[in-house]
């Protein structure tokens, strides 16, 4: 597209300038928001989803914002006169995240009721300027926008490794009617060993309000090594300002080394920032193939953002998709915006935590956006009891268009009591919640738990006990359903979807089956899976004994001591994953079983032949990794 007709179609180039020896020019605009016409409303976005009390709609899509193919990464402010800013990367070309890519802006005055049209902040005129990172100083009023550039392709290719990333810096003194000329921020925040990837955000940074370091600008940053052959280090860091945005520096940051064979505990990155009420500063990670489990992983700085008091920790229990997501906290209430699919980016969710992010809403306890597909996110507070939500989302791909949310905090869903419980006898092992309310039934010992198909579920809380790693294993279980289709999941351990590790047991009505499954990790290479199955799917309403064994380089399945066996794969079933332990369920809740259980339990060893029915074997905890008789739910 000629350039020329580019400008056209994008209203809101930028020319103001800041002069030399620290002298402000004074600002001005080329098309500014209040030289348009007036506030309009963007088209509704899909409604249906997230019920009463709450609204939204399309903010940037590419049939809406002519001049631009995509629009991807969005982050969002409101400025001490309370306009709302939504920010994000306007792509020129196509979708891909290193071609022609511009900072784009919309302003509201309502609220986020309606929207000003489309500005220009930063052009990237062929190159990659992205990863807009706002944060507002309260006590100046000035506007700040970190972003990060590169040089720019023509395809939809990546930024190759090592890549030429840069921290730039901008700010606005009118509410965001027209932004300074950008700066080179670095000489002051980019050290000469960050030499390939680096990011700023990209979501809004904070400024804090409480104790010593009150007035601090904090901004979450991450980066790279290259030693000249590969990549050999990930650096997650805060950058910080004193002096209202005048200097910056580098603070708390945390590195992880990369091995030859290209494994790495954890690459935190694409930070989002919180100040508790403590004052302290809770920073939330995307977490990326890492070998520590958990898709989302959190620092924490008790000294404003200088550093932090604990390297990062990956949190297995919450559930996400790699994605970035964002914070916000609302009293002594957290809230935690991302995709709660832990397979794939669909199902924006919002999940509170009410301990400082110790722990965080399950994702049975999160309130729903949207099932569509969904992706980057920003989170803001609208007034003293509402908040908004700017998204990526689309019925048929996260790319598709930009959201706003608007929603009360009531909207949000209240604070859950404890759930039921059923004990699970392993050594060390906490009660495994009971959720949706499944019946007691008779079971094969006792009492079984009868499962409706809709939401009921049995959930393990994590513990460092419960991956299976690289060992052996035996499970065994009880079983009676009548279905004659639908995914009848029994158990299922690990992650979900083709490149998560994990193991899983379920009936295939359908196919005429019982399916047992396993996606292993060996180092750096790409996942392989075993599987093995009956050829008779059991839904006659009897019960069924199922064991699924993996050892002596075979993966086996019997049920009722008929078996069959395939050849097993070498590697580790829990590791790079959100790693969950579910029965009757789905880990990412797509299917739930309309059938009973009873007597699970899992071995890290394979059990010799007639051990599953040995007394001495089922009377022990010995190797026992989980340990449910289902025969009794109290609370």
């Amino acid at each position: 597209m000629p350039s020329s007709l580019r400008t056209r179609l994008r209203s809101g180039l930028v020319t103001a300038t800041v002069a030399a020896a620290g002298l402000l020019v004074p600002l001005v605009p080329a098309h500014s928001a209040d030289a348009q016409p007036a506030h309009t409303r963007p088209a509704r976005a899909r409604s249906g989803d997230a019920g009463p009390g709450f609204e939204q709609q399309v903010l940037f899509k590419a049939v809406q914002d002519p001049g631009y193919a995509c629009f991807r990464i969005p982050a969002v402010v409101r400025t001490v006169a309370g306009t709302l800013l939504a920010f994000a990367e306007g792509r020129v070309l196509n979708c891909g995240d290193a071609a022609d890519i511009d900072i784009v802006l919309k302003r509201s005055g309502d609220g986020g009721r309606t929207w000003g049209p489309l500005q220009v902040v930063n052009e990237g005129a062929g190159d990659t300027h992205g990863n807009p990172a706002p944060v507002v100083d309260r006590a100046t009023g000035r506007v700040w926008i970190a972003e990060t550039y590169n040089s720019g392709r023509t395809d939809s290719a990546g930024c190759p490794v090592p890549c030429d990333r840069s921290p730039h810096l901008q700010y606005s003194d009118d509410d965001g009617r027209t932004w300074s000329r950008p700066r080179d921020l670095s000489p002051e925040i980019l050290p000469a060993d960050w030499n390939s990837w680096y990011a700023t955000g990209p979501v809004h940074g904070i400024q804090l309000t409480r104790g010593r370091y009150a007035g601090r600008l904090v901004l979450g940053v991450n980066a790279e090594t290259w030693n000249g052959s590969r990549v050999t280090a990930g650096h997650a860091a805060l950058v910080l300002s004193d002096d209202h945005g005048g200097h910056w520096r580098t603070g708390a940051t945390d590195t992880w080394p990369v091995a030859a064979d290209g494994t790495f505990r954890q690459k935190p990155s694409e930070l989002a920032l919180a100040e508790r009420a403590d004052g302290s500063v809770l920073v939330s990670g995307r977490e990326q193939d890492g070998t520590d489990l958990g898709h989302r992983t959190q620092a924490v700085s008790r000294d404003g953002g200088t550093a932090f008091t604990a390297p990062f920790r990956a949190l297995p229990d919450l559930y996400t998709p790699q994605v970035q997501g964002s914070l916000l906290r609302l009293g002594d209430r957290l809230l935690l915006a991302c995709p709660g699919d832990p397979d794939r980016r669909r199902t924006m969710m919002i999940r509170s935590s009410y301990d400082g992010g110790r722990t965080w809403d399950t994702v049975d306890r999160g309130t729903v956006v949207t099932t569509d597909w969904s992706g980057y996110s920003d989170l803001v507070r609208v007034g003293p009891r509402s908040m908004g939500l700017v998204y990526e989302g689309g019925a048929a791909d996260a790319r598709d268009e930009i959201r706003f949310a608007r929603f009360a905090e009531d909207w949000l869903a209240p604070r859950r009591g404890p759930d039921p419980v059923t004990p699970d006898l392993a050594a060390r092992a906490r009660p495994a919640a009971v959720l949706g309310g499944p019946r007691q039934t008779s079971g094969v010992s006792g009492n079984a738990l009868e499962f409706d198909g809709t939401d009921d579920a049995v959930r393990l809380p994590y513990r460092a006990g419960l991956p299976l790693g690289t060992r052996d294993f035996t499970v065994s279980l009880w079983f009676r359903y009548t279905a004659a289709a639908g995914e009848q999941p029994l158990l299922w351990m690990g992650g979900i979807g083709t490149g998560q590790p994990q193991v899983w047991l379920r009936g295939e009505p359908a196919n005429h089956r019982v399916q047992g499954w396993i996606t292993v990790r060996d180092g750096a290479g790409a996942p392989r899976a075993a599987s093995v199955r009956t050829d008779a799917a059991y839904n006659d309403g009897l019960w069924h004994h199922a064991v699924l064994r993996r050892g002596g380089g075979l993966l086996s399945l019997s049920v009722d001591g008929v078996g069959s066996a395939t050849a097993d794969v070498p590697g580790s079933v829990s590791r790079t994953s959100p790693f969950g332990v579910h029965l009757g369920q789905r880990m990412d809740s797509r299917a739930f079983l309309t059938g009973a259980l009873d007597e699970v339990r899992v071995w890290d060893r394979a059990l010799g032949d007639g051990e599953t029915a040995d007394p001495d074997v089922l009377r022990s905890p010995q190797d026992t990794v989980l340990w449910l008789p289902l025969d009794r739910v109290r609370g």
